[in-house]
């Protein structure tokens, strides 16, 4: 009964977090290490027809994020560079600094929030980020190499990619401490036929491996916004709450021109930015799989039709923009226990060869610095909120919820998850606009299980970590009984948030189960495909002087989680535009 009550308490505790201060916390600057990151504000902005060489850049990145960050420390040792990020700065935000926060920040869906939540149309909550270092900051710290078959893949240089994955992973990656809780997944990995163990290592390689983390021995978080400390103070301005409105274009010669960009500071106030006058100064958008092909609709960019329902003045007619967004759909297995659990994220990962990842996470912390924020529907705790229509959600009726609910399963603050995540998915949807609010998130659909081979895997995924669970390695450490798939199942579908109806045949059909209870695991991609929206050097096709670096230009999730890629991808273009545009004089 004690327990019971205590987690009563906690609940109600977590409501009451709606009406504590917003999450960011106070600024620190960081003068010192970061000196040319400043606010939107601060920003003097001249006229795009009185442009002069002291007030243009040679690139303009839009979004401050996993590829954004490298590529502007990058380009800046040899060109001005001006970084206009949306959110705010991730060093000073506890919820964003610390392992033990980690679903703090997820949780939060405040506007000042370091992650913007979404509900796919498919009925899947996801998040986004709004915070500088963009999903390295909120993510859950795994850091893992793409495999070599998708280096060859997308075409690029392979040497050029095994100097860009040190230069990351000399500032920012650690070696995990390795916990108890991870231990047993590894041993019930093994003990299960996902074999060998390839110990410790960055490398995509079948079988069972520990990998990196961003998150140091002490559980502080090192993002893709540290890497800014390698760029040239001197070449480099990075603006915090920049939200970027759309790309100004010249539409007077053969092709349109990218020569500026539009953008919003914190106190509302709109300035332009522009480009030298040079035909290799670009606009490069970094803004991930949702704000990337957002903006370039919104910039007029897109499928024609779309934008002139919207009156958005078309730039360029283009029918892919948006088109092939992918969510490597995730499916989890509860596993309770009678020992105390530790916060641990993902430190060690089974790679099949029956195309299926198994991670795991595990307890429920929070450190006692973190910034109290307001959870609502999104807590865990109190997520089970499938039975009631969405127009019914009133803060009243979350309320009720809360108090009536009588089966939360007190384990879940003891216990963790097995995480199965099907790699590279067949099933595809596509992103559209709701309105010219660049603010708003677009109407996302994945179509999670469209394609029946997902679906096949998910099973044998979720077959797999049934295993893993029974396993006597499990078993051991958990201090619980084998527990049967039916009981699991069961545990798990309680424990489920998403906005998907339930089925009362979920614990018996794992196809169902599948169904019912996928979450996202993050790794959503797509929305600019190579060949359709951009050329292989991601140029936009059609259009002058604009490029994309980031996750919306791929067609599969790098490794089984894709940071490392990303991270590694904004170093890389970087390298390639500076080599490609000074020839020798770049010293590559």
């Amino acid at each position: 009964m004690a327990s019971v009550g205590a987690v009563k308490f906690l609940c109600l505790i977590l409501w009451l977090w709606n009406f504590l201060p917003s999450c960011q916390g106070k600024q620190n600057w960081h003068e010192n290490r970061y000196p040319f990151i400043r606010n939107a504000s601060s920003f003097s902005s001249p006229s795009i027809s009185t442009t002069t060489t002291n007030n243009a850049y040679d690139y303009i990145i839009v979004g401050g994020g996993t590829a954004g960050c490298p590529l502007a420390a990058t380009l800046s040792q040899n060109f001005s560079v001006l970084v206009l990020e949306r959110g705010g700065l991730p060093f000073t935000n506890p919820n964003v600094s610390f392992l033990d926060n980690f679903h703090i920040t997820l949780a939060d869906i405040s506007p000042a929030s370091a992650s913007q939540y979404f509900i796919s149309t498919d009925g899947v909550y996801n998040s986004r980020a709004r915070v500088l270092g963009g999903g390295s900051s909120i993510n859950a710290g795994f850091y893992t190499r793409a495999s070599p078959r998708f280096i060859k893949k997308v075409g690029w240089d392979a040497k050029l990619v095994n100097q860009s994955y040190p230069w990351v992973e000399k500032q920012i990656v650690h070696r995990p401490k390795f916990s108890p809780y991870q231990r047993a997944v590894r041993d019930s990995l093994l003990d299960s036929g996902v074999s060998p163990f390839n110990g410790f290592t960055y490398d995509h390689i079948y079988g069972t491996k520990v990998g990196g983390t961003i998150f140091d021995r002490f559980g502080r978080r090192h993002t893709a916004a540290e890497l800014l400390a390698s760029g040239n103070p001197d070449k480099l301005t990075v603006l915090i709450y920049a939200t970027v409105q759309k790309i100004v274009f010249d539409t007077r010669g053969k092709r349109p021109k990218a020569v500026g960009v539009i953008f919003q500071d914190e106190n509302g106030k709109q300035h332009e930015a522009i480009l030298e006058n040079d035909r290799h100064s670009e606009v490069i958008m970094s803004s991930g799989a949702i704000g990337t092909p957002q903006l370039l609709m919104l910039s007029g960019i897109g499928p024609k039709a779309e934008l002139q329902k919207l009156n958005i003045p078309v730039v360029l007619g283009n029918l892919f923009v948006g088109k092939g967004m992918v969510d490597n759909p995730m499916n989890t297995m509860f596993v309770p226990s009678n020992r105390p659990v530790y916060q641990s994220l993902i430190e060690t990962v089974g790679i099949t060869k029956m195309g299926v990842y198994i991670e795991a996470s595990s307890g429920f912390s929070q450190s006692n610095d973190s910034i109290h924020c307001h959870h609502g529907i999104m807590s865990a705790e109190i997520g089970q909120l499938s039975t009631i229509p969405p127009r019914q959600r009133s803060r009243e009726a979350i309320q009720d919820f809360i108090k009536n609910k009588r089966d939360l399963p007190v384990e879940a603050f003891k216990g963790g998850f097995i995480l199965s995540k099907v790699a590279n998915p067949w099933s595809v949807g596509e992103l559209r606009l709701n309105n010219t609010n660049v603010n708003d998130n677009p109407a996302i659909t994945f179509n999670y299980f469209s394609h029946p081979y997902d679906l096949q895997r998910c099973v044998k995924g979720i077959r797999l970590a049934i295993k893993v669970v029974q396993s006597r390695h499990f078993t051991n450490y958990t201090l619980c009984n084998r527990q049967t798939t039916e009981k699991l199942l069961n545990l798990t579908v309680k424990a489920n948030v998403n906005f998907i109806p339930k089925h009362p045949n979920d614990t018996k059909s794992i196809e169902q189960f599948c169904k019912d209870t996928v979450i996202t695991i993050w790794h959503y991609h797509g929305g600019c495909h190579v060949g359709k929206v951009v050329s292989p050097d991601y140029k936009v096709l059609g259009v002058d002087r604009l490029r994309v670096v980031d996750g919306s230009t791929f067609d599969e999730s790098p490794g089984t989680n894709p940071q490392a890629t990303v991270m590694m991808m904004g170093r890389y273009m970087g390298l390639k535009i500076l080599r490609d545009r000074l020839g020798k004089l770049a010293g590559i």
